[in-house]
């Protein structure tokens, strides 16, 4: 496979993030994801990591500009390889920004792949999760349910619902999802870049599919 630079796009319980861990594993992408990346700078102390934890200790926000420096940083350790983008660019300026430093680099979005799923499917997803409370591992009472009713299989720890995953919440993100990221699925379509993926597929069939695509890429 060439290396592409790939961006994939999806709401809240599509299984975007199973499929990036798929791509990761599998096609040999190097994963980026911001809140990772940011916490390996700020880890190692460098200049953009240390402007990264005043603004997370402040509780502000962390402007584009130094998001973009951190990319910038991310693509110069990464040259040459296939790159994914996980959950990034969330707004405009953030992807008129990634074209950008990209072109700095002689590069470009290749493709953005939308894992696509219906905000009623979100909710019926999310509000099914369970998580243990003694070890975390976490339950879908629809898809993967625990072996003994509210017992989590390995430790025998208490399964429960997390505050997030009531339905109110999960509507309330949708709704975030929707005003940020439906602008940037607009982009990227004008640009002739986007793929859209039924995520009511399933996991091994939308990764088919994503397989597909990269490959004809």
């Amino acid at each position: 496979m060439k290396s592409l630079n790939l961006i994939l796009i999806g709401p809240p319980g599509s299984g975007k993030g199973t499929q990036a861990e798929l791509l990761r594993e599998k096609n040999s992408f190097v994963h980026y994801s911001t809140g990772e990346v940011f916490r390996d700078h700020i880890r190692r102390k460098t200049p953009v990591g240390l402007q990264v934890e005043r603004y997370v200790t402040s509780g502000g926000l962390v402007p584009d500009s130094v998001v973009l420096e951190v990319v910038n940083s991310f693509l110069a350790e990464n040259a040459g390889k296939a790159i994914l983008f996980d959950g990034f660019p969330r707004t405009i300026p953030q992807a008129e920004g990634l074209d950008k430093v990209l072109a700095e680099n002689q590069l470009a979005v290749d493709m953005a792949v939308l894992v696509d799923l219906a905000d009623d499917e979100v909710v019926k997803r999310l509000t099914a999760r369970r998580q243990c409370r003694s070890c975390s591992k976490i339950y879908n009472l629809t898809f993967k349910p625990p072996k003994k009713g509210g017992v989590c299989d390995d430790c025998d720890g208490e399964i429960y619902q997390r505050k997030d995953d009531s339905e109110n919440v999960i509507r309330d993100r949708l709704n975030t999802y929707h005003k940020q990221t439906e602008p940037v699925i607009g982009y990227y379509s004008t640009q002739g870049k986007l793929k859209r993926i039924d995520g009511a597929l399933g996991r091994d069939r939308v990764y088919e599919e994503v397989t597909r695509l990269i490959g004809a890429a």
